[in-house]
């Protein structure tokens, strides 16, 4: 049986918005998958790995859709992006911040535990997808590096990484999606309120000169993050000369 939520519906005005329309790759149906593991990733965030019935069709920046069902038979879903890489494999890594009114990320927080079945549906997305074979200019604030972090262990996984680039936002060192394993080569971590003692950069958002050092030749740009950060980093890509065709743009919005 599927985890069920509460009888008493929450609310939230969750979505998904993506700057084109998507082009799945025709999704399958709702199956189970067993919750393999929980752990925390900040203190709001925790990644849910998932064993499926099936290997994993998905590509680094697809997400699947989370189903909750609770006792009267009321349903809630919410769109979680895979932080795990394609590996032909049946399990996957959902990351998900939890939202104070969120009906389906405080579930999933308080409440899921190892051992629990839930519904899922996908891989979905088409727009905001890195094969792995392409350069790419990866940029991300707060959660939106979650994609992102697919696509960087896809490279790292296939020895790919003289093709990718990330560049991360976060306010501070405590709020740093996977901390103990971004940092290499590839990445560049920028925070904007606290940094750790002797951080190389000054704290302050994102400028065209992070960007333009972290540019590969001919690359498409993957964006992710807030509505305000995506706008942003979108202007900085196109004040440095990238044309608009070469940047995919992938905006969270709160889901909870």
């Amino acid at each position: 049986m599927a985890t069920t939520i509460g009888a008493t519906p929450g609310s939230s005005s969750g979505t998904r918005v993506t700057d084109q329309s998507e082009m799945p790759l025709r999704p399958g149906g709702w199956q189970t998958a067993t919750v393999l593991e929980v752990r925390p990733e900040t203190a709001n965030a925790k990644t849910f790995r998932l064993a499926l019935g099936e290997p994993s069709r998905h590509l680094a920046g697809q997400h699947y859709v989370v189903r909750l069902t609770a006792p009267d038979g009321y349903t809630a879903s919410r769109s979680y992006s895979v932080a795990s890489p394609p590996d032909g494999s049946p399990v996957i890594e959902l990351t998900v911040e939890r939202l104070a009114d969120g009906e389906v990320s405080t579930f999933l927080h308080d409440v899921v535990v190892p051992g629990d079945v839930l519904e899922v549906r996908g891989p979905i997305g088409g727009w905001f997808v890195w094969r792995g074979d392409t350069p790419a200019l990866l940029i991300g604030g707060g959660s939106g590096v979650v994609p992102l972090t697919a696509m960087l262990r896809l490279a790292r996984r296939t020895g790919k990484c003289d093709l990718v680039r990330l560049v991360v936002s976060a306010r501070s060192p405590a709020e740093l999606y996977y901390a103990g394993e971004l940092p290499g080569s590839e990445t560049t971590v920028i925070y904007t309120r606290d940094a750790p003692a002797g951080w190389p950069r000054p704290l302050g958002r994102l400028t065209s000169d992070d960007l333009a050092g972290a540019f590969v030749s001919g690359a498409t740009a993957y964006v992710c993050g807030s509505a305000g950060f995506a706008d942003a980093a979108t202007g900085l890509l196109i004040s440095t000369g990238v044309p608009t065709s070469d940047i995919r743009v992938e905006r969270f919005g709160p889901t909870g």
